[in-house]
């Protein structure tokens, strides 16, 4: 026997199915967050009663019908909130009420306890073979997320739900005994012309719906011009002011509707805390300073090198598309990296043997053991498969189940606002883009300036993440016969030959431009 919240939970899902809404759409109705109702609808956290007031008032139903069930819910559910897209195409007498079919696995199986999760898995379980009703849908599901049988996609509930009621529904269309051949002749003298006909919904894959995210940044700045009169100056001192909380929201918007839910305040382990308010934790990003000592050793013996200083565009925006984990990092001692997963690792690097080449591991000079990112570790195993080095050895890790859309439609956001402020020379735009995707990475850790997260795992992937983009472009180089002669920071990049073959030049996230030429020997 279902207790009332689970059948609620069921009716949610079934309205949602008919309304061809998704659960940010609701979220949004019922003045509440999509990680809120995601968690009510999976069994983590308890609908209210106020929350069911306010769910009666948005289907347009008494509370007393919305708690009777799916099959009744659905069948008083106003016309007008019914979806007319390819979602519920159903033929239906005309005055037959709705009969959404109970999912025979409630019926036969109890409320299914949630299965182990392996170490890794924290947000996502493998298809697991058994089925087992959808937390969301009610109908059967192989795969689980969170621990809790689930579809992974809308669409998929969607299809259960569809193929369920063509069953159900299916002899109600066979007995029908009129054959009603009269429409057929008036359907086909139509005009000539294209009819207007509604375009056909799509589904983004994660990380492509960012033209919402983008009219809220270009709506943030002419509301800060208005309220300054047209200040440009005062305008953007208030918005790189507003900074961080600005992008917190637009993050949060991002993964409305998105497949995982993050955790933002997991427990964190002592190598990921600081030692003190001063010091840093353990972790090794790789930064770079590293000079060419055979270049240097030409100019001693009073050779002359023409440089070129290259500048990597938005380093750390375009660091955001990395593999982060998802939820809660959980001990791995397997020594085995699974691209699948993200986190921090303690492993022993090889030797590094390549003088005319900076090691990925940058300025650091002891031997040993070190805790290093994910971004880090795919670099090093990425250097084994090219022959620059062995793999490194992988002691132990701290992991989690890891996606590497989690800032895609983020960071496609800010790199079209970035892109058309460029092209329009609108300083403005320019300059909040940066101070966002900046003090996003630099705040997600600890510190006191964002409230709204504390994710040091994803600080040290993404900045490290950033330092490898810049060791992959030297590599390029190095490969294209161009003498790498210096490479320091995020975005500096300087090298003797002709560059031009080999990066493109431009403003663009994957261009590079030229900051300074000099001769290495003579005055810079």
């Amino acid at each position: 026997m279902m207790s009332t919240e689970e059948l609620l939970r069921l009716t949610v899902s079934a309205l949602m199915s008919r309304t061809g809404e998704r659960q940010g759409d609701l979220a949004n109705a019922i003045e509440q967050a999509q990680a809120q109702v995601s968690r009510k609808q999976s069994g983590k956290q308890h609908w209210t009663l106020d929350d069911v007031d306010r769910l009666a008032a948005h289907y347009g139903m008494p509370v007393l019908d919305l708690l009777a069930g799916p099959t009744h819910a659905v069948g008083v559910l106003p016309a007008d909130r019914l979806s007319h897209g390819t979602q519920t195409s159903i033929p239906l007498a005309p005055a037959a009420p709705v009969a959404l079919p109970v999912p025979p696995t409630f019926a036969a199986t109890p409320p299914v306890a949630p299965p182990v999760q392996h170490p890794g898995e924290a947000a996502e379980s493998v298809v697991g073979g058994e089925e087992h009703p959808c937390v969301l849908c009610g109908y059967p599901a192989r795969d689980a997320v969170d621990g809790y049988p689930q579809h992974l996609d809308p669409a998929e509930c969607a299809a259960a739900v569809a193929a369920a009621e063509e069953a159900a529904n299916g002899p109600v269309v066979e007995a029908s005994p009129e054959p009603d051949p009269a429409p057929e002749p008036e359907r086909a003298p139509e005009p000539a012309g294209p009819a207007p006909v509604a375009a056909p919904r799509r589904t983004p894959g994660p990380g492509y719906a960012s033209g919402s995210l983008v009219d809220q940044i270009n709506a943030r700045i002419e509301d800060a011009l208005t309220a300054f009169n047209g200040d440009v100056d005062a305008a953007k001192e208030a918005l790189t002011k507003s900074a961080i909380p600005d992008v917190m929201t637009l993050f949060e918007k991002s993964r409305v509707g998105g497949r995982y839910a993050h955790s933002k305040f997991p427990p964190t382990d002592g190598i990921l805390q600081k030692k003190s308010q001063k010091t840093a934790d353990s972790i090794w990003e790789g930064r770079p300073k590293w000079r060419n000592p055979a270049a240097l050793e030409l100019v001693k013996s009073g050779a002359q090198i023409e440089v070129t200083g290259l500048d990597m565009n938005a380093a750390y925006l375009s660091a955001f598309k990395t593999w982060l984990p998802i939820g809660k990092l959980i001990e791995d001692t397997s020594g085995v990296h699974d691209s699948k997963q993200s986190g921090v690792y303690l492993i022993t690097p090889s030797e590094w043997e390549h003088a005319d080449l900076p090691s990925p591991l940058g300025n650091r000079r002891e031997r040993g053991e070190l805790w290093v990112p994910d971004s880090m570790v795919r670099t090093l195993l990425d250097c084994a498969d090219w022959g620059l080095c062995e793999a490194p050895v992988i002691h132990r890790a701290l992991v989690s189940g890891a996606t590497e859309n989690l800032l895609e439609k983020l960071r496609r956001a800010l790199a079209e606002v970035r892109k058309t402020a460029i092209a329009e020379n609108d300083e403005i735009a320019e300059t909040y883009v940066k101070f966002m995707y900046s003090k996003f990475v630099s705040t997600i850790g600890e510190s006191s300036a964002n409230t709204d997260i504390r994710r040091p795992d994803w600080m040290h992937i993404i900045r490290s993440k950033a330092f490898t983009n810049l060791w992959r472009k030297a590599y390029k180089a190095h490969k294209a016969g161009l003498t790498v002669v210096e490479m320091s920071g995020t975005d500096e990049l300087h090298i003797a030959g002709d560059w031009r073959p080999v990066f493109p030049e431009g403003r663009d996230l994957s261009q590079v431009k030229e900051k300074k030429t000099y001769v290495l020997g003579g005055s810079r």
